[in-house]
């Protein structure tokens, strides 16, 4: 979209070095909660952590007319044509209403995608051909896995429009960050300060980490009070 506001180079090389954990805390201070996607998690564990702008795709539910087999050839079905549409980078992320027992994509798609350059998919719902998208190797974040196709269960929708994936709303160009724990959509005009502020809140947890073990209280260490903001604040400029 061309009223966007353009991120700094280093945003999400920022971001990969953060966690869901870490990005959820920044929102929180900003007064952002509703972040985390509810159910979606990644199909298999250690996908590592994979940060992209998001690229949307909405699906309705199903109308007998307008989910016959017939519409998967249909030039403008968004489902096929968001395949297609998707840039290298992207996060593919589909609103799939929760519906768990039918399949958004499978393993074609999957390896069409990955060829194409998409970073990942992000979706509500279920995948196909789990075995098959395992073998691709794009990383996945959903509900699961399921055999019959989406038609069974939704109609094409529109694509690159407001959706709202595991309860959050994503808007296209939100920043999307997935990790074990999850997905998190992050604004994009707080994407940049997030990003930054993150890395200063990992240095900090990792600096309170090493007092635990030297056997400190959290009491006044975590959440720090003044003098112990102070004395990490000592500690850091020390560092350069």
């Amino acid at each position: 979209m061309a009223d966007q506001v353009k991120l700094d180079v280093q945003t999400f090389d920022r971001l990969r070095s953060l966690t869901t954990a870490t990005v959820t805390m920044q929102l929180l201070k900003r007064g952002i909660r509703r972040v985390a996607m509810s159910g979606v998690k990644p199909l298999i564990k250690g996908q590592g952590v994979t940060v992209g702008e998001a690229f949307t795709l909405r699906f309705l539910p199903m109308r007998e007319d307008l989910s016959g087999p017939e519409v998967l050839g249909a030039p403008d079905y968004a489902p096929r044509s968001a395949i297609e549409a998707c840039p290298a980078g992207a996060i593919l992320t589909i609103e799939a209403r929760g519906i768990t027992t039918t399949g958004t994509i499978g393993d074609i798609l999957a390896a069409r995608l990955k060829k194409r350059g998409v970073t990942a998919v992000v979706c509500d719902g279920a995948i196909r051909d789990e075995i098959g998208v395992l073998a691709v190797g794009l990383p996945i974040w959903c509900m699961g896995a399921a055999a019959p196709a989406s038609i069974t269960e939704l109609s094409g929708g529109g694509m690159q429009e407001p959706i709202g994936c595991g309860a959050v709303a994503v808007i296209p160009g939100d920043v999307l960050i997935c990790d074990d724990d999850g997905v998190v959509c992050i604004p994009r005009k707080l994407a940049d300060e997030v990003a930054r502020d993150g890395v200063e809140q990992d240095r900090f947890e990792q600096w309170v980490q090493a007092r635990i073990e030297e056997g400190r209280s959290t009491i006044g260490l975590y959440p720090p009070s003044a003098e112990t903001r102070a004395e990490y604040e000592a500690w850091r400029d020390a560092q350069g």
